[in-house]
C-alpha cells in the first residue's frame, strides 16, 4: 500500500453543477455575477468560469484553487453560505466533481468533451517525445548562433522558441496521433 505525500500542495479544480428552475434563469445569472466576484476575492482562488445552460437548465461552475485546503476553506466559508442562502428556491446544487491538475492537461484536452486527461505518466512520456527532438533541433540550429550572447539572453531563447512550437504545433499533433493510447480506458488502482 502506497502513501501519497500530502505535504505538497497541488492546484485543484472543482466543477459544480446547478439545476435552475425554469423561468428563474435571469435571477440565477445575476446571482452568478455576485458569487463570482466574491469567490475571486477569496484567498487561493485562481479563477472561476461558468458554462451556460445545457438541456435541463443546468449550469456548471468551474473553480480553480491553489490547493485543496484553500478550496475547503471556501466551501466552509460564511461568505459562500450566505451566497447559497440567497439562491434558495431559484436553483439547487446538482453535484460536484473535483480533480487535481498539473497544468499539462491543456496539451491533452479534447475540445468539446469532458474526457478525463490521460494518466500523468502518459502525459510525461508524450511530452518527452515532443520536447526531445525540439531540444536537439534548437541546440543544433540556434545554440551556435547565440553562443556569444550573454547567458540570460541565451537561456531565454530556448523557451521562447520551444514553448510556442510545442503548444501550437507539436503537442496538439502528438496528442491527436497518440489519442488511442493516451485515452484508452484504464483500470483505477
Amino acid at each position: 500500500m502506497s502513501t501519497r505525500n500530502t505535504s505538497r500542495a497541488e492546484p485543484i479544480t472543482s466543477v459544480f453543477t446547478w439545476r435552475v428552475r425554469p423561468g428563474r434563469e435571469d435571477e440565477f445569472e445575476e446571482w452568478t455575477r455576485g458569487i463570482t466576484d466574491c469567490v475571486r476575492r477569496f484567498p487561493g482562488n485562481e479563477g472561476v468560469s461558468w458554462l451556460r445552460p445545457e438541456e435541463g437548465h443546468r449550469y456548471h461552475a468551474v473553480l480553480r484553487f491553489s490547493d485543496s485546503r484553500r478550496l475547503e476553506d471556501w466551501l466552509n466559508s460564511p461568505e459562500r453560505a450566505e451566497w447559497h442562502a440567497r439562491i434558495e428556491g431559484v436553483a439547487s446544487e446538482a453535484g460536484r466533481e473535483r480533480q487535481s491538475t498539473t497544468g499539462m492537461e491543456s496539451w491533452f484536452s479534447l475540445p468539446g468533451t469532458t474526457v478525463q486527461p490521460p494518466p500523468r505518466w502518459k502525459m510525461v512520456l508524450t511530452t518527452f517525445l515532443g520536447v526531445y527532438p525540439m531540444a536537439l533541433l534548437v541546440q543544433w540550429l540556434v545554440a551556435p548562433v547565440t553562443a556569444a550572447w550573454p547567458l540570460p539572453l541565451r537561456a531565454a531563447t530556448f523557451p521562447l522558441v520551444l514553448v510556442p512550437v510545442l503548444t501550437y504545433l507539436i503537442m496538439p499533433g502528438l496528442s491527436r496521433l497518440l489519442r488511442q493510447w493516451l485515452y484508452r480506458a484504464h483500470r483505477p488502482h
